[in-house]
C-alpha cells in the first residue's frame, strides 16, 4: 500500500467483498447475489488500478467514471442482500460505509478531472 487513497481503499474494499462472498456462498448458500456483488465490488479497484496508466486525461476520466458506476452497482447489491436478510444490519452498515466512501471519492475525482479537462480544451 502506498499513498494513493482511492487505490488503497478500493483494494481493501475488494478484500472485504471477497470475504463477504466466501461467507455468503459457504454459510448462507447464496450464489446469485453474492456473485454479482463479487463482480462489481472487485472491479472498482481493478478500474482504479487501470486508470493509473491511462493514456490521457479523458481515458482516466472514463475509467474512473466506470469505477464509480461499479461502486453504485455494488451499493445496490449490498442493499438487496440486507433487505433479503442474507446479511444483517450491522454487517451491512459496516461494508456500506466503505462503499459510500468510495462513491464519494470517485465522484469527487471524476468531477475534478472533468474540470481540468475543460481547462485544457
Amino acid at each position: 500500500m502506498g499513498n494513493n487513497i482511492i487505490r488503497d481503499k478500493s483494494y481493501l474494499f475488494a478484500l472485504r467483498i471477497i470475504k463477504a462472498y466466501k461467507y455468503l456462498t459457504q454459510e448462507q448458500r447464496e450464489f446469485v447475489l453474492s456473485r454479482q456483488v463479487l463482480r462489481s465490488g472487485t472491479s472498482i479497484g481493478a478500474l482504479v488500478k487501470e486508470a493509473e496508466h491511462a493514456q490521457s486525461l479523458a481515458d482516466f476520466i472514463n475509467k474512473m467514471s466506470i469505477a464509480l458506476k461499479e461502486a453504485n452497482e455494488t451499493e445496490y447489491w449490498l442493499m438487496l442482500m440486507k433487505d433479503s436478510e442474507y446479511i444483517d444490519e450491522q454487517s451491512y452498515k459496516s461494508i456500506h460505509h466503505d462503499c459510500s466512501e468510495l462513491i464519494k471519492l470517485l465522484a469527487s475525482i471524476v468531477k475534478t478531472s472533468k474540470s481540468k479537462l475543460k481547462v485544457e480544451n
